[in-house]
């Protein structure tokens, strides 16, 4: 940041003013188009979903295009232009922009303003993720159920203004800084990748058995039944967990059973796979399975058991492409390699440790990442202030 000091200090020696967007430029409201106006042929468009997802990169890519015989009716961003999203679902949704960085003329839609301007578009964009501008926009945001930013409201915005110089280091700075944080995350979860690989191969190897190891069906060696509720029971600040049939489990003020069970989901994108262990009394959706072992069987082992073949089980004796819900047959036919007891402890604890090992790791690297995105905000949030800005 000593760059950015210096010029501040040589071109800005009494301070750099805050301008309203309004101002500076010029804000141009989109033109509606429609689903039924993008095909794959014709002019380039943006529209305020793809903002969101794009949100704080230098570049924006072509995601669909508009008829060409509608070019007259529509509003196009030039190279340089910054589009700002004046629609979304939450008060962070609204305001979030990015720098058109393309090299054509792009269509916009009438959720966003396209703000011409002579300023760097870059560091236009940059202004828009600080909390400086966050703090602006919300007092302006209509608190409907979706959230909008009139070009009134817009166009009072202030940002920071120094002289194009500064600008250009200040963006140069966060784009290093940005690629540096991509850099660490992707780093980041290679290594949480390369463990996770690590630690299937081992699971896979100790839950592999030869055939002195007897077969039997989980029929035979658990009960297995669903619950009662829909999801549509659920309450945020219930007693007890509710499992449906996704990764996330809700809550409820009764339960059905107090036991250690297997769960996994009967339909829906968690069907066949394993995402909880329930152990103490919970609620259980009607469209998902309870697994609960018998006497002399480890409960943890059949946990891992299940959670590592059952959907290999599904693929191997499924007559369709995919398994798409489950029935109770489906589980009762399902063999199981059963140790002896001794060896099914010593299997479920040696998986029980790689997994608080795997999410230790998951939980630090994901705060480290944390960590590092945080102080990066702390210096764009510096930059973009550029020290003593004011009104």
């Amino acid at each position: 940041m000593s760059r950015v000091t210096d010029l501040l200090g040589e071109l800005c020696p009494t301070g750099v003013k805050l301008k309203a967007l309004g101002e500076v430029g010029d804000l141009i409201r989109g033109r509606r188009f429609t689903k039924d106006d993008v095909v794959p042929v014709g002019l380039a468009s943006i529209h305020y979903g793809e903002i969101y997802t794009r949100y704080g990169t230098s570049t924006t890519t072509t995601f669909s295009r508009v008829q060409a015989d509608l070019a007259p009716q529509l509003r196009f961003a030039r190279p340089g232009d910054v589009v700002i999203a004046a629609v979304g679902e939450t008060v962070e949704d609204v305001g979030k922009a990015v720098a058109w960085l393309g090299d054509g003329d792009v269509a916009v839609h009438d959720d966003c303003f396209i703000f011409r301007h002579s300023l760097d578009p870059k560091f236009v964009s940059y202004c828009f993720q600080t909390s400086m501008l966050n703090a602006q926009k919300t007092k302006y945001v209509a608190r409907a159920k979706v959230k909008r930013l009139s070009g009134e409201s817009l166009s009072k915005l202030r940002i920071p203004v120094p002289p194009p110089e500064i600008q250009r280091e200040i963006v140069c700075i966060l784009d290093t800084f940005a690629e540096l944080e991509a850099d660490l995350a992707a780093e980041l979860e290679a290594e949480l990748e390369a463990r996770r690989k690590q630690y299937a191969f081992y699971r896979a190897e100790l839950l592999t058995f030869g055939d002195h190891v007897p077969r039997r069906l989980l029929g035979d060696i658990a009960t297995i039944g669903t619950g009662s509720h829909d999801t549509k029971d659920a309450i945020s600040d219930g007693d007890y967990v509710f499992y449906a049939r996704g990764r996330d489990p809700l809550r409820l003020n009764t339960f059905d059973f107090d036991e250690r069970a297997i769960i996994t989901a009967g339909d829906g994108v968690g069907v066949g796979k394993v995402f909880h262990f329930a152990d103490g009394k919970y609620a259980l959706h009607q469209r998902a399975y309870r697994i609960v072992p018998n006497e002399g069987i480890n409960a943890r082992y059949i946990y891992h058991y299940v959670a590592t073949d059952f959907a290999r089980y599904l693929e191997r004796t499924s007559v369709h492409a995919s398994v798409t819900s489950l029935r109770r047959p489906m589980f009762v036919k399902y063999p199981v390699a059963v140790p002896q007891l001794e060896e099914q402890a010593r299997i479920a604890d040696t998986l029980d440790t790689f997994d608080v090992l795997v999410t230790d790791l998951s939980i630090g690297l994901r705060a480290e990442l944390k960590e590092r995105r945080r102080q990066y905000e702390y210096y764009r949030d510096r930059l973009l202030a550029c020290e003593h800005a004011r009104g």
